[in-house]
């Protein structure tokens, strides 16, 4: 994707804040600045979705609740009217009507991205089952 330079003047402890957070994360003060100004503008147009850090990187996920991609997969497994749909992902995953409908608005704004992260989630579980096989097959003889 295209970029442009943007400069903007900030406060001497805010760039102090994101030099040590730049140093503990590993990026670089650019690269952070990106993350959080990009993360920023999204929990500004999703109220209810927050940004969690994680081994497998920083994920959205429900202020109050589960991350994204989990209400996500059981979204795409339940049929029946929209409104159904939310209702059920409510009673199945134990979250409120309300959390349910926040997760579906950032997951169709942003589905290829949430997509993609079930997609590694999925190839990592199967790597991990595989493995799992192995051993107990070994275990057997």
């Amino acid at each position: 994707m295209p970029s442009r330079h943007v400069s903007i003047r900030l406060e001497t402890d805010i760039i102090d804040r994101l030099d040590d957070q730049s140093r503990r994360s590993g990026q670089s003060r650019s690269e952070l600045a990106k993350t959080l100004l990009e993360e920023g503008l999204r929990m500004e147009a999703h109220p209810g979705v927050v940004f969690r850090p994680g081994p497998a990187g920083r994920r959205p996920a429900l202020a109050d609740g589960p991350d994204v991609w989990s209400v996500a997969r059981v979204i795409r497994g339940v049929k029946g009217s929209p409104e159904d749909v939310v209702e059920r992902t409510a009673k199945l995953t134990g979250l409120t009507p309300e959390q349910v409908r926040v997760a579906v608005r950032y997951y169709a704004d942003y589905r290829a991205e949430i997509d993609d992260w079930l997609r590694r989630l999925d190839d990592v579980a199967e790597r991990e089952e595989a493995a799992w096989l192995r051993q107990q097959e070994l275990l057997r003889q």
